[in-house]
């Protein structure tokens, strides 16, 4: 994400110093305009000089100069310099303490003028300790981010219920089943979900890495906006159109492929080892297969993230939950399947369904990224977001399925 930079310091006229790095490309910092006007207008002796960084270079020694003083380098996220302080990010919390600090250098004790101050290493600054948490193995993290848990765990259940995924893993237990054995169905079925969610966590951390180094280009937040509208527009056209045109599924030329390989998992005799290996081998090559077909919520979440400007530990943590809670449904599935002996197959009209609703939520977050990207930075904004868009989708499902062909009308290919 482009970036935004602010540092506030007294001058010898006991004038507060604002000094706005920013871009009219950056969400974020459209955003954040509302909040700076508000705070010069409550602050007669706060003076505010904006700088943009992105469409000139011109900016850029001062940007330097000024990281160098309080002893840190410029990112890709909104950094706020004030009196030595140094917040990362833009949200509720992080605006009532830039509001608190100015105060402070307004009316308590003068600060340093950020424009003046020489190379030098970066202040401790004391946690608000009302806004971390501790978290064992890893440390304090700020609670400014528990919208980003949120939207982990939102994003992670919706893409859960995947079509393509369901559809694999219920064809592969019902013919494993076939064979009589539970423990070769365990054995399969783990291996299967490992592997899958191991190259799962590989694309979606490549990706994170792309986009943390390159959102301080402001097209590239724009492009993941992009992509999510492409892929919602797609996803809710094959709800009435199924596979008619431009669609993110499982090519029918790769299935007959794939169903070889599966009955290939059958045959009796093989050692428990060389079973594994094969269905590593399967479950790869049917991974690789699968990731168009799975790859729209993954690029959406790992643009969210990004934009936070996350360390690479706590991605780890916000990954690890995310697979956890996707794979949480295929192990239900592989669970009730050992447990019962039998799988009920994925049907095409289920994955309709779940393409409508994952497109809709899709095309809500395009539409949020590029209008009101701070709604995802609330727990309430990010909840709201996703339960309007399944509000959406049972009421296109309904009009679809009762209302219209009640009035003789008929949409879609159905």
């Amino acid at each position: 994400m482009p970036g935004l930079l602010l540092a506030f310091a007294v001058s010898a006229d006991e004038t507060l110093n604002m000094y706005v790095f920013a871009s009219v490309d950056c969400p974020h910092c459209e955003a954040q305009k509302p909040f700076l006007q508000k705070l010069d207008a409550d602050n007669a002796r706060l003076r505010i000089e904006t700088f943009e960084v992105l469409r000139t270079d011109r900016h850029h020694q001062r940007l330097r100069h000024m990281a160098a003083g309080h002893g840190i380098t410029p990112g890709s996220v909104p950094m706020i310099f004030v009196g030595g302080r140094v917040w990362v990010g833009d949200s509720p919390v992080i605006r009532a303490q830039i509001t608190a600090w100015v105060d402070h250098c307004l009316h308590v004790a003068s600060c340093p003028e950020s424009a003046t101050l020489e190379q030098r290493p970066a202040p401790e600054v004391e946690p608000d300790r009302t806004s971390t948490i501790d978290i064992p193995l890893y440390g304090p993290v700020d609670l400014h981010v528990q919208s980003l848990l949120f939207s982990t765990a939102l994003i992670a259940f919706v893409d859960g219920f995947n079509p393509c995924s369901l559809w694999v893993l219920t064809i592969l237990l019902a013919l494993v089943i076939h064979s009589g054995s539970r423990l070769r169905v365990l054995i399969i079925g783990v291996t299967f979900l490992s592997v899958t969610a191991a190259i799962y966590g590989v694309f979606i951390s490549g990706v994170f890495g792309i986009l943390g180094y390159m959102l301080y280009l402001g097209w590239i937040y724009w492009l993941v906006a992009g992509f999510a509208l492409v892929f919602g527009l797609v996803n809710v056209k094959d709800y009435f159109w199924y596979k008619r045109g431009l669609s993110f599924t499982i090519d029918d030329r790769h299935k007959p492929g794939m169903f070889r390989q599966m009955r290939g998992l059958l045959g009796e005799g093989r050692s428990i080892p060389a079973l594994v290996l094969a269905t590593i081998v399967m479950a790869a090559g049917i991974a690789l297969i699968e990731l168009p077909c799975t790859a729209g919520f993954p690029v959406i979440w790992s643009g969210l993230v990004a934009a936070h400007d996350v360390d690479w530990g706590y991605f780890a943590l916000l990954l690890g939950l995310y697979l956890l809670i996707y794979l949480g449904i295929e192990l239900v599935i592989l669970a009730a399947a050992l447990i019962t002996f039998r799988v009920e197959r994925f049907e095409q009209r289920q994955g309709r369904v779940l393409k409508l609703v994952g497109g809709l939520i899709m095309l809500a977050l395009a539409a949020v990224l590029l209008i009101r990207p701070e709604l995802m930075q609330d727990v309430g904004g990010t909840l709201a977001v996703f339960l309007g868009a399944l509000a959406a989708a049972v009421l296109l499902i309904v009009l679809h399925r009762r209302v219209l062909p009640a009035m003789g009308v008929r949409i879609g290919d159905e």
